[in-house]
């Protein structure tokens, strides 16, 4: 029983970012000059985190979260309780069927370790397909500020050693997103199969 302690834990903060609220009318950068060689940089956790879509779902993790940790410790108090009822008992019971009955209850603290690690890993998946489901919806809108740009390649900012504010097209990828998938809600399968409703190049510069 002293086991319960370690074999119980409750859920560590899975890294859901507080999101800072983005202006509606974000400024647009100027379009990259010819000379930029067809690349332009986007900042990918900044479009994931400030996007309608990437705060919904950070808000529906942090809930998830939350609800996974206020039943730990309900579980670690159930628990306790019966530790303390049993320890209780000791003096009363044959030592044989003291021994019994503890190794039962650290076999039952055992198996929830394994189930409340289980729902932890879950939400950690969750955490991770969600950002991968993001950026497979917000790909076709993403493509359009691409080429709206004249370029060819989208770099990761976080890939780029050295580049000038005129190739960053994360600001226009954001209302792009934004106007494309809106917060993810109604987006179905979140495939990004669907058209995103950008007009023409030059509404995504």
């Amino acid at each position: 029983m002293r086991r319960l302690a370690a074999a119980l834990g409750l859920v560590a903060a899975l890294g859901a970012p507080a999101f800072a609220q983005r202006a509606s009318d974000a400024p647009v950068p100027a379009p990259a000059p010819q000379g930029a060689g067809g690349i332009v940089v986007l900042d990918t956790e900044r479009l994931f985190s400030e996007s309608a879509f990437g705060q919904r779902f950070a808000a529906d993790l942090q809930a998830q979260t939350e609800a996974l940790i206020e039943e730990n410790r309900r579980i670690e108090d159930e628990l306790k309780a019966e530790e303390q009822a049993l320890t209780e008992r000791r003096a009363t019971m044959d030592p044989a069927a003291f021994s019994a009955e503890a190794d039962v209850f650290d076999a039952k603290v055992q198996q929830i370790r394994r189930e409340r690690d289980a729902k932890e890993r879950a939400l950690q998946q969750e955490a991770a397909a969600g950002r991968e489901t993001f950026l497979a919806a917000a790909g076709p809108a993403l493509g359009q500020v691409m080429l709206a740009r004249g370029a060819a390649v989208i770099l990761d900012r976080r890939a780029v050693f050295l580049s000038t504010g005129a190739v960053d097209i994360t600001d226009a990828a954001l209302a792009a997103v934004d106007a494309a998938i809106g917060d993810g809600s109604q987006a179905g399968s979140g495939t990004g199969d669907d058209e995103a409703p950008v007009a023409d190049p030059e509404a995504a510069r």
